[in-house]
């Protein structure tokens, strides 16, 4: 099959535009891809029809995961050989003068045609977790690779130095030096930012129900004592319920200017926990804080909101879903029903949305919006149950 790549394949390069200075660097690029290419070919069992590869690689560590497949759709993993590693070693290097240091993914799909999609991978998303580096392996690479800038995520991977974890000896500490000093919580007022806690999580569950009843894997879920929200670009955060009417919200915007500030720029971590009681501590703080990537801690205690240094609501809207208010709620749960929202089951979201919000959900009430032949209605009311917004007389009807 590698003989079916004596032409050039039709390669598409994300970074071709950027000219080194002598006006070679492109050229020998293109030259080394099609190389790679043709070296890559060569590893294929017989009867292969595409191959998808990744090669993540540093000056001191390298991973690779390269796959060929059939038309059976029968598939084979092979390892790279030495000439293929040295021709991506010496693609990465020349990379390296091509923008702010060299690529640290290359990835490629090449078919037995000789079409070939190149894909150099400089760090805008977070890496996959089997393809992820310890920290003292990008360092050494940075130090033979000196870069201006490094992706927000990346250098909070490297640079956090455990900044943001707030373990509950530490907590306590800090909460009784915030009172002696008499640094105050900023207030936040729940009709300005947050609507108000039983509110909030309510229409919080009805959105992660709404979720998972189209059989998204993103977005909000209800787990026991608390909520949860992924987004499908790395933002996210918790609604941990506690006791006593207390509850913590905390998450992080995985590109958030002032992570930026602070690990491309040495500028201080903003104090996310000033005037925070000691019971805001790891343990019900969003995870991001362990990766140093937390933008924001509110905590509701005494029917209010408070924060410390955190950035306001507008900044941490991408880390939460739409539960600002019952319109945004309609508008969120409206449009998960894309091409089906008919105008029967547009006018019942508002229903749906306001016995959610009272806590008095009948089934029926959910099915008119999300119908059970249709949509994971038995998972939805899961969440549903979990959250308490289950009316105690329609728990166990059928849909």
């Amino acid at each position: 099959m590698a003989d079916e790549l004596t032409g050039n394949p039709d390669v598409g390069f994300t970074l071709t535009t950027v000219v080194a200075e002598d006006g070679s660097t492109p050229e020998r690029a293109a030259e080394l891809s099609h190389k790679i290419a043709k070296t890559l070919a060569a590893l294929g069992p017989p009867g292969w029809t595409e191959v998808e590869a990744s090669f993540a690689m540093t000056a001191a560590a390298e991973v690779s995961m390269v796959v060929f497949r059939d038309d059976q759709e029968r598939f084979a993993r092979v390892f790279p050989s030495p000439e293929l590693l040295g021709l991506l070693r010496e693609h990465r290097h020349l990379s390296a003068s091509m923008g702010d240091g060299p690529w640290w993914r290359y990835l490629v799909t090449l078919t037995n045609t000789g079409r070939m999609d190149v894909d150099y991978d400089y760090g805008d998303d977070p890496f996959p977790d089997d393809q992820l580096f310890p920290p003292t392996v990008y360092r050494t690479d940075i130090e033979i690779y000196p870069r201006n800038r490094l992706p927000i995520w990346l250098a909070a991977y490297l640079g956090h130095g455990n900044r943001q974890i707030r373990g509950p000896v530490a907590a306590a500490e800090q909460a009784r030096a915030d009172a002696a000093a008499g640094r105050n919580a900023r207030g936040s007022a729940p009709d300005v930012e947050f609507p108000a806690l039983d509110l909030m999580a309510r229409r919080w569950a009805l959105i992660a129900a709404a979720f998972v009843a189209v059989g998204s894997k993103w977005g909000p879920r209800v787990t026991p004592a608390s909520l949860v929200f992924e987004g499908a670009k790395h933002s996210g955060s918790t609604l941990c319920l506690l006791p006593g009417d207390r509850a913590v919200l905390s998450g992080g915007v995985w590109d958030a200017p002032e992570l930026d500030a602070v690990y491309n720029k040495d500028l201080p971590m903003p104090e996310f926990y000033q005037g925070a009681p000691d019971w805001v501590a790891d343990p019900v703080i969003n995870r991001r804080a362990e990766n140093g990537l937390l933008t924001f801690c509110y905590w509701w205690e005494g029917g209010r909101w408070y924060r410390g240094a955190s950035a306001g609501a507008d900044a941490l809207a991408p880390a939460v879903p739409g539960m600002w208010d019952t319109r945004t709620v309609v508008e969120v749960v409206t449009g998960l029903l894309g091409k089906e929202a008919t105008e029967s089951r547009g006018a019942a979201v508002a229903g749906l949305v306001a016995a959610a919000e009272r806590a008095a959900l009948a089934k029926e009430t959910f099915t008119r919006v999300f119908p059970a032949d249709a949509h994971d209605v038995d998972s939805a009311w899961f969440q549903l149950n979990l959250a308490g917004l289950v009316g105690a007389h329609t728990a166990g009807s059928a849909p």
